[in-house]
Protein backbone atom coordinates (compact mmCIF):
# COMPACT_ATOMS: atom_id res chain seq x y z
CA UNK A 1 0.00 0.00 0.00
CA UNK A 2 1.13 3.54 -0.75
CA UNK A 3 -0.04 6.73 0.89
CA UNK A 4 -0.74 9.40 -1.71
CA UNK A 5 -2.75 12.01 0.23
CA UNK A 6 -2.10 14.26 3.22
CA UNK A 7 -4.71 16.65 4.64
CA UNK A 8 -2.90 18.01 7.71
CA UNK A 9 0.22 20.08 6.97
CA UNK A 10 1.53 23.25 8.66
CA UNK A 11 3.53 26.06 7.09
CA UNK A 12 5.82 28.69 8.60
CA UNK A 13 2.72 30.89 9.00
CA UNK A 14 1.29 28.66 11.72
CA UNK A 15 1.20 29.94 15.32
CA UNK A 16 3.54 27.27 16.64
CA UNK A 17 6.92 25.76 15.73
CA UNK A 18 6.07 24.98 12.10
CA UNK A 19 8.58 26.30 9.55
CA UNK A 20 7.75 24.85 6.13
CA UNK A 21 7.82 27.15 3.09
CA UNK A 22 4.78 26.59 0.90
CA UNK A 23 6.72 26.48 -2.37
CA UNK A 24 9.04 23.85 -0.87
CA UNK A 25 6.02 21.79 0.17
CA UNK A 26 4.73 21.67 -3.42
CA UNK A 27 8.05 20.40 -4.76
CA UNK A 28 8.68 17.96 -1.93
CA UNK A 29 5.15 16.54 -1.96
CA UNK A 30 5.49 15.79 -5.68
CA UNK A 31 8.84 14.08 -5.03
CA UNK A 32 7.19 11.84 -2.40
CA UNK A 33 4.32 10.86 -4.67
CA UNK A 34 1.70 12.77 -2.67
CA UNK A 35 -0.93 13.60 -5.25
CA UNK A 36 -3.66 15.20 -3.08
CA UNK A 37 -2.91 17.37 -0.08
CA UNK A 38 -3.74 20.54 1.78
CA UNK A 39 -2.36 23.27 4.01
CA UNK A 40 -3.90 23.51 7.50
CA UNK A 41 -2.35 26.15 9.73
CA UNK A 42 -3.71 26.67 13.23
CA UNK A 43 -6.63 28.73 14.45
CA UNK A 44 -6.87 28.50 18.24
CA UNK A 45 -8.48 31.91 18.82
CA UNK A 46 -9.23 34.99 16.71
CA UNK A 47 -5.71 36.39 17.12
CA UNK A 48 -4.53 33.61 14.80
CA UNK A 49 -6.56 34.91 11.85
CA UNK A 50 -3.63 37.08 10.59
CA UNK A 51 -1.59 33.85 10.46
CA UNK A 52 -4.18 32.33 8.14
CA UNK A 53 -4.24 35.48 6.03
CA UNK A 54 -0.45 35.17 5.58
CA UNK A 55 -0.82 31.49 4.78
CA UNK A 56 -3.46 32.26 2.17
CA UNK A 57 -1.24 34.90 0.56
CA UNK A 58 1.75 32.54 0.41
CA UNK A 59 -0.49 29.75 -0.89
CA UNK A 60 -1.79 31.94 -3.74
CA UNK A 61 1.70 33.21 -4.58
CA UNK A 62 2.96 29.62 -4.88
CA UNK A 63 0.75 29.00 -7.96
CA UNK A 64 -0.79 25.97 -6.26
CA UNK A 65 -1.49 22.96 -8.47
CA UNK A 66 -5.11 21.69 -8.60
CA UNK A 67 -4.27 18.83 -6.21
CA UNK A 68 -3.15 21.28 -3.48
CA UNK A 69 -6.01 22.70 -1.39
CA UNK A 70 -6.30 25.37 1.32
CA UNK A 71 -7.66 24.36 4.72
CA UNK A 72 -7.22 25.20 8.40
CA UNK A 73 -6.89 23.34 11.67
CA UNK A 74 -9.10 24.70 14.43
CA UNK A 75 -8.77 23.86 18.11
CA UNK A 76 -11.69 23.06 20.33
CA UNK A 77 -11.84 25.89 22.89
CA UNK A 78 -14.42 27.21 25.33
CA UNK A 79 -16.90 30.00 24.80
CA UNK A 80 -16.04 31.20 28.32
CA UNK A 81 -12.45 31.83 27.28
CA UNK A 82 -13.38 33.36 23.92
CA UNK A 83 -15.65 35.80 25.76
CA UNK A 84 -12.79 36.80 28.08
CA UNK A 85 -10.45 37.32 25.14
CA UNK A 86 -13.07 39.42 23.31
CA UNK A 87 -13.51 41.55 26.44
CA UNK A 88 -9.75 42.07 26.71
CA UNK A 89 -9.48 40.42 30.12
CA UNK A 90 -7.66 37.30 28.97
CA UNK A 91 -4.60 36.84 26.76
CA UNK A 92 -4.86 34.05 24.23
CA UNK A 93 -2.34 31.33 25.02
CA UNK A 94 -1.56 27.91 23.65
CA UNK A 95 -1.59 24.85 25.86
CA UNK A 96 -3.41 23.12 28.64
CA UNK A 97 -6.37 25.18 29.81
CA UNK A 98 -6.83 25.99 33.49
CA UNK A 99 -8.99 28.24 35.63
CA UNK A 100 -12.31 27.95 33.84
CA UNK A 101 -15.54 26.11 34.64
CA UNK A 102 -15.48 22.39 33.81
CA UNK A 103 -18.93 22.68 32.24
CA UNK A 104 -17.95 25.57 29.94
CA UNK A 105 -19.68 25.43 26.55
CA UNK A 106 -17.33 24.34 23.78
CA UNK A 107 -16.67 26.53 20.75
CA UNK A 108 -14.52 27.17 17.68
CA UNK A 109 -12.94 30.53 16.84
CA UNK A 110 -14.07 30.14 13.23
CA UNK A 111 -17.16 31.33 11.39
CA UNK A 112 -18.76 30.94 7.98
CA UNK A 113 -17.59 34.48 7.19
CA UNK A 114 -13.97 33.54 7.92
CA UNK A 115 -14.29 30.52 5.64
CA UNK A 116 -15.68 32.59 2.76
CA UNK A 117 -13.25 35.49 3.16
CA UNK A 118 -10.14 33.33 3.43
CA UNK A 119 -11.10 30.80 0.78
CA UNK A 120 -10.95 27.90 3.23
CA UNK A 121 -11.84 24.70 1.38
CA UNK A 122 -11.97 22.30 4.34
CA UNK A 123 -11.66 22.39 8.13
CA UNK A 124 -9.74 20.04 10.39
CA UNK A 125 -10.88 20.24 14.02
CA UNK A 126 -8.81 18.87 16.88
CA UNK A 127 -8.86 18.30 20.63
CA UNK A 128 -5.57 19.78 21.83
CA UNK A 129 -5.98 20.13 25.59
CA UNK A 130 -8.39 19.32 28.44
CA UNK A 131 -10.77 22.04 29.52
CA UNK A 132 -10.29 23.03 33.14
CA UNK A 133 -10.60 19.49 34.58
CA UNK A 134 -8.50 17.98 37.40
CA UNK A 135 -5.34 16.01 36.62
CA UNK A 136 -7.11 12.70 37.02
CA UNK A 137 -7.26 10.00 34.36
CA UNK A 138 -11.01 9.55 34.13
CA UNK A 139 -11.72 13.29 34.28
CA UNK A 140 -9.42 13.88 31.31
CA UNK A 141 -10.94 10.96 29.39
CA UNK A 142 -14.48 12.25 29.92
CA UNK A 143 -13.47 15.75 28.84
CA UNK A 144 -11.65 14.57 25.72
CA UNK A 145 -14.66 12.47 24.79
CA UNK A 146 -16.95 15.49 25.24
CA UNK A 147 -14.75 17.53 22.91
CA UNK A 148 -14.55 14.77 20.30
CA UNK A 149 -18.34 14.53 20.19
CA UNK A 150 -18.58 18.32 19.82
CA UNK A 151 -16.26 18.22 16.80
CA UNK A 152 -18.09 15.23 15.30
CA UNK A 153 -21.32 17.25 15.31
CA UNK A 154 -19.99 20.70 14.43
CA UNK A 155 -21.28 21.91 11.03
CA UNK A 156 -18.00 23.63 10.09
CA UNK A 157 -15.72 20.65 10.76
CA UNK A 158 -14.93 18.22 7.93
CA UNK A 159 -12.15 16.15 9.56
CA UNK A 160 -11.76 15.28 13.26
CA UNK A 161 -8.01 15.38 13.88
CA UNK A 162 -5.93 12.83 15.81
CA UNK A 163 -8.47 11.38 18.28
CA UNK A 164 -6.86 10.81 21.71
CA UNK A 165 -3.63 12.65 20.97
CA UNK A 166 -2.05 13.94 24.15
CA UNK A 167 0.78 16.24 25.22
CA UNK A 168 1.99 18.48 27.97
CA UNK A 169 1.58 16.53 31.22
CA UNK A 170 2.51 13.16 32.72
CA UNK A 171 5.78 12.96 30.79
CA UNK A 172 8.59 10.79 32.12
CA UNK A 173 11.99 12.32 32.79
CA UNK A 174 13.05 11.35 29.25
CA UNK A 175 10.05 13.09 27.71
CA UNK A 176 8.14 9.90 26.96
CA UNK A 177 4.54 9.12 27.90
CA UNK A 178 4.22 5.67 29.45
CA UNK A 179 1.34 5.88 31.93
CA UNK A 180 -1.55 8.34 32.23
CA UNK A 181 -3.91 9.26 30.78
CA UNK A 182 -4.11 6.16 28.50
CA UNK A 183 -0.60 5.22 27.42
CA UNK A 184 -0.17 2.28 29.78
CA UNK A 185 -3.43 0.82 28.47
CA UNK A 186 -5.70 2.38 25.84
CA UNK A 187 -8.42 0.19 27.35
CA UNK A 188 -8.85 2.79 30.09
CA UNK A 189 -11.14 4.53 27.60
CA UNK A 190 -14.53 2.78 27.69
CA UNK A 191 -15.56 1.04 24.47
CA UNK A 192 -18.92 2.80 24.75
CA UNK A 193 -17.15 6.12 24.12
CA UNK A 194 -15.64 4.81 20.89
CA UNK A 195 -19.04 3.51 19.83
CA UNK A 196 -20.74 6.86 20.51
CA UNK A 197 -18.03 8.77 18.65
CA UNK A 198 -18.16 6.44 15.63
CA UNK A 199 -21.94 6.68 15.45
CA UNK A 200 -21.89 10.49 15.47
CA UNK A 201 -19.07 10.67 12.91
CA UNK A 202 -21.01 8.45 10.52
CA UNK A 203 -24.33 10.21 11.17
CA UNK A 204 -22.87 13.67 10.52
CA UNK A 205 -20.73 12.65 7.56
CA UNK A 206 -17.38 13.50 9.17
CA UNK A 207 -13.94 12.09 8.40
CA UNK A 208 -11.57 10.84 11.12
CA UNK A 209 -7.88 11.57 10.72
CA UNK A 210 -5.11 9.00 11.01
CA UNK A 211 -2.24 11.17 12.19
CA UNK A 212 1.29 10.11 11.27
CA UNK A 213 3.64 12.42 13.18
CA UNK A 214 1.53 12.99 16.28
CA UNK A 215 0.52 9.37 16.86
CA UNK A 216 1.72 6.56 14.57
CA UNK A 217 5.37 7.62 14.47
CA UNK A 218 5.47 9.63 17.70
CA UNK A 219 8.66 8.53 19.48
CA UNK A 220 7.27 9.64 22.84
CA UNK A 221 4.46 7.08 22.70
CA UNK A 222 4.87 3.41 23.72
CA UNK A 223 4.72 0.75 21.03
CA UNK A 224 1.97 -1.11 22.92
CA UNK A 225 -0.21 2.00 22.81
CA UNK A 226 0.37 2.35 19.06
CA UNK A 227 -0.66 -1.28 18.56
CA UNK A 228 -3.82 -0.73 20.58
CA UNK A 229 -4.48 2.49 18.69
CA UNK A 230 -4.28 0.69 15.35
CA UNK A 231 -6.81 -1.82 16.69
CA UNK A 232 -9.01 1.14 17.65
CA UNK A 233 -8.77 2.56 14.12
CA UNK A 234 -9.60 -0.83 12.63
CA UNK A 235 -12.64 -1.04 14.92
CA UNK A 236 -13.82 2.41 13.78
CA UNK A 237 -13.36 1.26 10.20
CA UNK A 238 -15.59 -1.71 10.92
CA UNK A 239 -18.24 0.72 12.20
CA UNK A 240 -18.31 2.55 8.85
CA UNK A 241 -16.00 5.46 9.67
CA UNK A 242 -14.20 7.20 6.78
CA UNK A 243 -10.54 8.17 7.30
CA UNK A 244 -8.08 10.76 6.05
CA UNK A 245 -4.31 10.73 6.29
CA UNK A 246 -2.62 13.64 8.06
CA UNK A 247 1.15 13.93 8.40
CA UNK A 248 0.83 16.88 10.81
CA UNK A 249 4.13 18.10 9.40
CA UNK A 250 5.71 20.93 11.41
CA UNK A 251 9.25 20.53 10.04
CA UNK A 252 11.23 22.89 7.79
CA UNK A 253 11.00 20.26 5.06
CA UNK A 254 8.40 17.65 4.17
CA UNK A 255 10.28 14.76 5.74
CA UNK A 256 7.54 12.26 6.55
CA UNK A 257 8.06 8.49 6.57
CA UNK A 258 4.96 7.55 4.61
CA UNK A 259 6.32 4.07 3.86
CA UNK A 260 6.62 3.10 7.54
CA UNK A 261 3.13 4.48 8.20
CA UNK A 262 1.70 2.57 5.25
CA UNK A 263 3.17 -0.69 6.54
CA UNK A 264 1.57 -0.12 9.95
CA UNK A 265 -1.82 0.65 8.42
CA UNK A 266 -1.69 -2.21 5.96
CA UNK A 267 -0.98 -4.62 8.81
CA UNK A 268 -4.09 -3.23 10.56
CA UNK A 269 -6.22 -4.01 7.49
CA UNK A 270 -6.22 -0.65 5.69
CA UNK A 271 -5.91 -0.26 1.94
CA UNK A 272 -5.21 2.69 -0.33
CA UNK A 273 -8.89 2.96 -1.25
CA UNK A 274 -9.92 3.47 2.39
CA UNK A 275 -8.74 7.08 2.56
CA UNK A 276 -10.75 10.24 1.93
CA UNK A 277 -9.56 12.85 -0.51
CA UNK A 278 -10.79 16.08 -2.03
CA UNK A 279 -11.03 16.10 -5.81
CA UNK A 280 -8.60 18.37 -7.67
CA UNK A 281 -9.64 22.00 -7.77
CA UNK A 282 -11.27 23.00 -11.00
CA UNK A 283 -9.19 25.19 -13.26
CA UNK A 284 -10.46 27.77 -15.72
Amino acid sequence: MRITSDWHIHSRNSCDSASLVVADLIAEAAAKGITAYGLTDHINVWTNLPDIERARKEYEESCPPPCFRFGVEVSCVSQWELDLIAAGTESPVYGIRTGGPESAALALALTDEHIRRLGIEYVVGGVHWPMYVPWERQAVIRDYHRQLLFLAMHPLVDIVAHPWWWHGHWQDADGRYTAEPWFDDFGHIPASMHEEFAALVVRHGKVVEINISAILLNRRYPERFKSQYLDYLADLKGKGVTFSIGSDCHCPHYQIDFDASARMLEKAGFRHTDFWTLPPRRTA
